[in-house]
């Protein structure tokens, strides 16, 4: 394991050496942020990371973005996830898969009462329909791995929420 200061990323360029596959799930809110923070880490940190795995040697990328990207959008969020999908697939990786989950149902260990009180509605309603509006963060983890295992032949893969949920069973 290797502690970077992402503002100095550049500086870090050996820990990024070696490795086949790289798997990015940085990420900040705009509330914890800014708006300028959150696409500093978002895109900015992502798409640097990006640029030094695949000079480091990987030849596999697995982004967690989220359900929604569009770099056309006119929500800030939906557009920065859009624009480091664009960014890291322009890197030209052998393989980059983008995951692209709903919400995320996952225990944080700071406060954030909107979050938890969507996570109890969206956990009742997974019962019913248990891919089409959250997924667990452990079914996003081992569908990550899940497709670096077995590539297949695109270039570029993105994933919605129902084949993450598919490929997190598998």
């Amino acid at each position: 394991q290797a502690v970077v200061d992402f503002e100095r990323l550049g500086e870090h360029a050996a820990a990024f050496q070696g490795h086949d596959v790289g798997f990015c799930c940085l990420g900040t809110t705009r509330a914890k942020a800014g708006a300028d923070g959150f696409v500093r880490v978002d895109r900015d940190y992502v798409a640097q990371a990006a640029e030094l795995a695949r000079a480091g040697g990987c030849k596999h990328f697995v982004l967690q973005s989220s359900r929604g990207a569009n770099a056309q959008s006119r929500f800030l969020y939906l557009r920065v996830k859009g624009e480091v999908e664009n960014l890291v697939q322009a890197v030209g990786f052998d393989h980059c898969t983008i995951l692209r989950p709903a919400v995320l149902l996952c225990k944080r260990q700071e406060s954030r009462p909107m979050e938890w009180i969507a996570r109890q509605f969206l956990g009742a309603v997974a019962w019913v329909f248990p891919t089409a509006y959250s997924v667990p963060v452990e079914t996003v983890a081992r569908a990550m791995v899940a497709c670096v295992m077995q590539p297949g032949e695109e270039k570029v893969k993105v994933l919605e929420n129902r084949a993450i949920h598919e490929l997190g069973k598998a």
